[in-house]
């Protein structure tokens, strides 16, 4: 849900630019491979430039998937109003019951994101802006500008949505560090020019991409163009899988939709995929498939992933398999027990076709091997 909807077919090539020298990923990713050559003054300039600040790492909150109460206050008219692509920060506060029921309030910012979403619903989708001093020795201690990720329409089937992609996050998770955390949160919307409450709905708080780096020892690389030989092979071939896993077609990592790229020290590039809610796990009944791909459901899977070592395939059909029951576990737990035990049951269905194909070597060499992209 993090960000708007765009077809394949729309994604363009970019490029940044640093210190006035333009890099495309081209250079960047042949400078990398290259790291024993001498330096061109290109890449001495990207050396000496600024370092980017440290981010913090969202502190304990992320380290229990209980979910947390909390009530998020604001001018809501204003903010559901803010339709803009660069939307102004408002005045906003974080609210949960401390340990003796006295409410704990954190002063914030917030500011609506994305394309598709901000224009259809109800509660747009939000970035949150916290300063430290705010947070400390709160729950939210470590959080920085995390995005909260709410209901599109106030009714229970779009509550149901959001806590079955927060689920898929969870199994990202439980395959690769290299993934974002979420939480699940119970938020009361409140407007502060009315002081009424609009709704109370299951949303979840997800971690940036730049603590996200930071964790596995990374940066954000923003930059598109990357094809299958730039990326590390065992990780570009666990993001096609995850997801065939889930049944998303909706995104590219060439054209960073749905997706990141991070970089080691090491010049080594690792794929990050996001942003599920318009995959066949979830169902989403406004979820819809790209008209030029060969499929017309999003319950149809599709092989988009990149190709790769035909070994690392076969590490990640064993990691899915390791998995398994950790994964079914998630449907049981606190969080799990939050959805309607229908969705529940016809989610493991549709993850039980999965493991069909993969321990089945004809279908996974048919579905995946040949399928996947060069």
């Amino acid at each position: 849900m993090p960000t708007g909807k765009t077809g394949a077919g729309q994604l363009r090539a970019g490029r940044v630019v640093v210190k006035c020298v333009t890099v495309t990923v081209a250079f960047l990713l042949a400078a990398s491979q290259h790291g024993s050559a001498q330096a061109s003054p290109d890449q001495a300039n990207l050396a000496s430039a600024p370092k980017v600040k440290k981010p913090r790492t969202g502190g304990v909150f992320f380290e229990t998937h209980e979910p947390l109460a909390l009530t998020f206050t604001t001018n809501l008219r204003r903010i559901r109003g803010d339709k803009a692509d660069k939307a102004p920060w408002r005045s906003a506060t974080l609210s949960y019951a401390g340990p003796d029921g006295t409410p704990v309030v954190v002063p914030a910012l917030a500011r609506t994101r994305g394309i598709w979403r901000l224009k259809t619903c109800e509660i747009p989708p939000i970035r949150l802006n916290l300063t430290s001093e705010a947070t400390k020795g709160t729950l939210l201690d470590g959080l920085d500008k995390p995005k909260l990720v709410s209901f599109c329409r106030n009714d229970d089937s779009y509550e149901q949505y959001v806590l079955q992609e927060l689920q898929l996050y969870r199994i990202y998770a439980l395959l690769t560090p290299m993934s974002h955390r979420a939480r699940a949160v119970r938020v009361t919307y409140a407007d502060s020019a009315s002081g009424k409450p609009f709704a109370t709905r299951h949303a979840f708080v997800m971690d940036e991409p730049d603590v996200m780096a930071a964790r596995n020892n990374a940066q954000v690389l923003n930059l598109t163009g990357a094809r299958a030989h730039d990326l590390e092979s065992y990780h570009s071939a666990l993001v096609g899988v995850f997801q065939y896993f889930i049944g998303n077609t909706d995104y590219s990592i060439n054209g960073l939709h749905n997706a990141e790229l991070l970089q080691s020290a090491e010049g080594v590039i690792y794929p990050v995929a996001y942003d599920f809610d318009f995959s066949g796990a979830v169902n989403a009944r406004y979820a819809t498939v790209d008209p030029s791909l060969s499929v017309r459901q999003v319950r149809d899977r599709l092989m988009r992933g990149y190709c790769a070592e035909p070994d690392d395939f076969a590490k990640v059909f064993a990691l899915f398999n390791s998995k398994k029951e950790a994964i079914w576990a998630l449907y049981s737990d606190p969080v799990g027990k939050l959805l309607n035990r229908r969705v529940v049951d016809d989610t493991l269905r549709f993850f039980e076709g999965f493991y069909e194909t993969i321990n089945d070597p004809r279908r996974a060499k048919k579905e995946i091997l040949d399928a996947c992209r060069r």
